[in-house]
């Protein structure tokens, strides 16, 4: 590993981490978000570098306008999109996730959605999916920076838990094999909880779904 990348990983934070890069590297897990208290969250890696399937669909057929996708992953809602000739762009910190984006045929940015974004105030919707709305640990000021994002009118797309919970908590990455990444906040929120939130900051609830055992709502300024 050169300096230069070592560097690259350090600056990029807990999902950069080894056991994160290395489990989008091979499109598979095991992969778990650990708390402190040794609770494991299973993360749904292989889907994540699937395709996008019915659950994804419902979320696509939603969007409007330029979409970006905020904690894009491995990217396969990006590419998706891109299939259908829309435009969209994926941000997320990891050089591994934005690279798969890249590689299916995506656009993919690697930055914090907390950083300066391309396009901002002009996207017509903003994607928060596979517990994104997690990102930094406050539900809350997420949901004021996306607003600060999107274009006036502009659509927010949530999957929330399908759990009534509002958390926020310490992780860190988990192979299950002993591998740790170095610790991070997150949170959880149910539907109750996310437009709670929402409410506080200017968003609407506008649409509220469920796809297999995925929980969706859409959000309006």
């Amino acid at each position: 590993m050169t300096t230069s990348e070592l560097t690259r990983r350090r600056a990029t934070g807990a999902w950069s981490a080894d056991p994160y890069a290395d489990a989008v590297h091979l499109g598979r897990g095991p992969l778990f978000l650990r708390r402190a208290d040794g609770w494991l969250l299973p993360l749904e890696v292989e889907r994540w570098c699937g395709h996008a399937d019915p659950a994804d669909r419902t979320v696509l057929d939603r969007c409007e306008g330029k979409v970006i996708d905020i904690g894009c992953g491995p990217g396969r809602l990006v590419a998706a999109l891109a299939a259908l000739g829309r435009p969209a762009l994926g941000v997320d910190l990891s050089p591994a996730a934005v690279a798969r984006t890249r590689r299916t045929g995506g656009a993919a940015l690697c930055r914090s959605v907390f950083n300066p974004l391309p396009g901002e105030g002009r996207w017509g919707t903003a994607l928060l999916v596979d517990g994104n709305i997690g990102i930094g640990g406050d539900p809350r000021t997420l949901l004021a920076r996306v607003a600060a994002i999107t274009a006036p009118r502009g659509l927010l797309l949530v999957e929330a838990a399908a759990a009534d919970v509002d958390e926020r908590v310490q992780v860190r990455v988990d192979d299950g094999r002993g591998r740790l990444g170095p610790a991070f906040p997150w949170a959880r929120v149910g539907v109750t909880a996310l437009l709670r939130h929402a409410g506080a900051v200017g968003w609407r609830m506008v649409d509220r779904w469920e796809s297999g055992d995925r929980h969706f709502a859409a959000l309006r300024l």
